[in-house]
């Protein structure tokens, strides 16, 4: 199966276009302390359509390392107190940081949630600096999609400025299906 990716990224705040609100009250929160078993739970809802697969093999300690980094932060959609989707947030050095999860648990999908949620994300990936006091401020935001992620991914990521800067495609091998949100839910 052939896999292309998109490297996309921001140069500057107002690269930002911002979505509609979306036609239902959603709440997005920033999750404040360091959750491995909500991160996991997130992570397998959003991506286990998608072949998230990368962290499923992480232990309990790995996620909880990955988590409680200074400046990792992990925002959520919420509608009616349901999460509906994340976005995790990694600042790196140079001021870059970068979107590394981003998505919205399948019944959330086509509610205009996927828009407003990444406008928050970019928003709150180019003011991290202000709040932690260890950080430089923000130059770069960057995120990759893959044909493998919902369709619309690509053109909401563009939608809200960002731009592609380079494209790679390679060959891999999947199971005819992707995991799913856990094991057995196929």
């Amino acid at each position: 199966m052939e896999v292309t990716d998109w490297h996309l990224e921001q140069l500057g705040p107002a690269d930002l276009r911002p979505a509609a609100e979306p036609g239902v009250p959603v709440a997005i929160t920033r999750a404040e302390l360091p959750s491995p078993e909500l991160s996991r739970y997130l992570y397998t809802a959003v991506g286990g359509d998608h072949y998230w697969t990368d962290r499923l093999t992480w232990t309990y300690d790995q996620w909880l390392n990955w988590l409680s980094r200074p400046g990792v932060e992990t925002w959520i959609a919420h509608l009616r107190g349901t999460p509906a989707g994340y976005a995790e947030l990694d600042p790196q050095p140079g001021g870059l940081v970068e979107i590394t999860c981003f998505g919205l648990l399948p019944a959330f999908t086509g509610q205009g949630i996927g828009g407003h949620l990444l406008t928050v994300a970019a928003a709150r990936a180019w003011d991290l600096a202000t709040r932690w006091d260890d950080r430089e401020p923000t130059r770069r935001v960057h995120l990759t999609t893959s044909s493998n992620d919902h369709p619309a991914a690509l053109r909401n990521y563009q939608a809200r400025g960002f731009r592609v800067h380079d494209v790679t495609v390679a060959t891999g091998t999947f199971d005819h299906t992707p995991p799913g949100p856990w094991p057995g839910a196929r």
